[in-house]
This record gives C-alpha cells, structure tokens and sequence, in this order.
C-alpha cells in the first residue's frame, strides 16, 4: 500500500505542477497535452491498478485526452479565421463573413 499511496501523492503533486506551465503564444498545445496527459495518466493508472496494464492504459487515455484538450486550446480567436485563398475573414454575429486585416488571424 505503501507504494500505490507513493505514486498517486506523485501523480497528483506532477498535475499540479503541469497546471502552473506558461505556454509560449506561438506554442502547439496538442504535443504539450498529449505528454504531460499521457505521463499523469501512466502515473494514475499505475497507481490504481498496480500494474503494467493499468500504465499503459492510463497512458493511452490519459495522453488521448491530453491532445484533445490541448488542440482546442489552440483556438484562440473564435471569430476570425483563414480562408482558403489565404485570406483572413470575420465571422460576425449576425451570420456575415467579411475580410479583414491577416494580423487579425495571427
């Protein structure tokens, strides 16, 4: 018992610190979420089920989870949007799209 409360102490203190990360602007966050879900969810998972199955589970689902939060991260400007001619356009309120500035979708 000494062990599984050893690894879940330090799944939860890795949590808490990946909560303080300052992701740079330009940063992906789909790589950064898959590694730091995938490593919480191995430690987890180990921690619960006190095996290498339980590891390799929490891993998959923990990293799966990770990527899919981080993708949608990643969506920082809701309303503008590239479009296929390279151009930038605004999707307003009202339903209208109209062409903006690039500097807006950067």
């Amino acid at each position: 018992m000494t062990i599984r409360s050893g690894l879940a102490a330090l799944a939860f203190a890795g949590v808490a610190l990946a909560g303080t990360l300052v992701p740079a602007q330009a940063q992906n966050n789909t790589a950064a979420g898959a590694l730091i879900g995938g490593t919480a969810g191995a430690l987890i998972g180990g921690a619960a089920t006190g095996s290498a199955g339980g590891v390799a589970a929490g891993a998959i689902i923990g990293g799966t989870t990770g990527a899919i939060i981080g993708s949608q991260n990643d969506r920082r400007r809701a309303y503008y949007f590239w479009g296929n001619n390279g151009r930038c356009f605004l999707r307003q309120s009202n339903g209208a799209v109209v062409r903006v500035n690039r500097g807006n979708c950067m």
